[in-house]
C-alpha cells in the first residue's frame, strides 16, 4: 500500500466486531499497484462458497483488468458519474443474476440476495488482501445486457471497482474528494432497524 495516501477512517461501533468488518470502506480513488488475475480469482473463489437458496448460485460476474478490452466494455456500461472516477480502479466487474429457476418456470426471488452475499464474500476476502471494493448501482444494465450477450433471463444488477487502498483523493472532483476524506463512517443505529418484536417507524 502507498502509506503516503493512506485514509484511515473511524467506525464507531456498538459492539465489537471483526477487524476486516470494521475497517473496510469504499474508496472510489485507488492505488496504481496493479491487481493480477490470480488475485481475481481468488476474489471469484470466495464468492463461489458463498450460500444460496437451494445451492442455485444465480450470480454470474464478467470481469475485467485494466488496461484489456472487456474493462474497458464494462467501463463503457456504466453511468456517466461512475465513469468519472471509475477509471481509477484496477479491475471492473458487472455483476448479473439469473431471474428464473432452472428447470422451472418460477421466478427466483431469492437472486439479487444471493449476489449480495457472494459480494459480501469478496469483500471480506478483499479487505484481508488489502484490496479496496466499491459497488455501484449506477451500470445501464440493458447496454451491459446486450453488450456482454446475456439472455433475457438474466440481469445485470451491479457492478463493481477494485484497487488497493492508498490511491490519491487528488484525483477526484471536490466534492468526491471531500466525501472520500471524511474521517467517520456512519451508519443507523440498530435501534432503527432491529426489533424483538413488532417493527417500528
Amino acid at each position: 500500500m502507498d502509506q503516503s495516501n493512506t485514509i484511515e477512517k473511524e467506525t464507531p461501533t456498538e459492539f465489537s466486531i471483526h477487524p476486516l468488518i470494521k475497517e473496510r470502506w469504499s474508496p472510489r480513488s485507488f492505488s496504481e499497484k496493479t491487481i493480477s488475475e490470480k488475485e481475481v480469482k481468488t476474489l471469484l473463489e470466495a464468492g463461489r462458497w458463498a450460500p444460496s437458496s437451494n445451492n442455485l448460485q444465480p450470480w454470474t460476474i464478467i470481469w475485467g483488468i485494466k488496461g484489456t478490452e472487456t474493462y474497458d466494455r464494462i467501463f463503457n456500461c456504466l453511468h456517466k458519474f461512475n465513469q468519472g472516477w471509475a477509471g481509477n480502479a484496477q479491475v471492473l466487474w458487472a455483476c448479473a443474476i439469473r431471474k428464473d429457476i432452472p428447470n422451472n418456470d418460477k421466478e427466483n426471488f431469492h437472486a439479487l440476495h444471493d449476489l449480495g452475499l457472494f459480494m459480501s464474500n469478496v469483500c471480506t476476502q478483499a479487505e484481508s488482501m488489502d484490496i479496496a471494493v466499491h459497488q455501484m448501482a449506477g451500470i445501464d444494465f440493458k447496454k451491459a445486457q446486450n453488450e456482454f450477450n446475456f439472455p433475457d433471463n438474466y440481469h445485470v444488477a451491479t457492478a463493481a471497482a477494485f484497487g488497493y487502498y492508498g490511491g490519491n483523493p487528488d484525483v477526484l472532483d471536490d466534492d468526491l474528494k471531500e466525501e472520500e476524506l471524511k474521517k467517520e463512517r456512519s451508519r443507523k443505529k440498530q435501534s432503527e432497524f432491529a426489533f424483538n418484536g413488532n417493527f417500528k417507524k
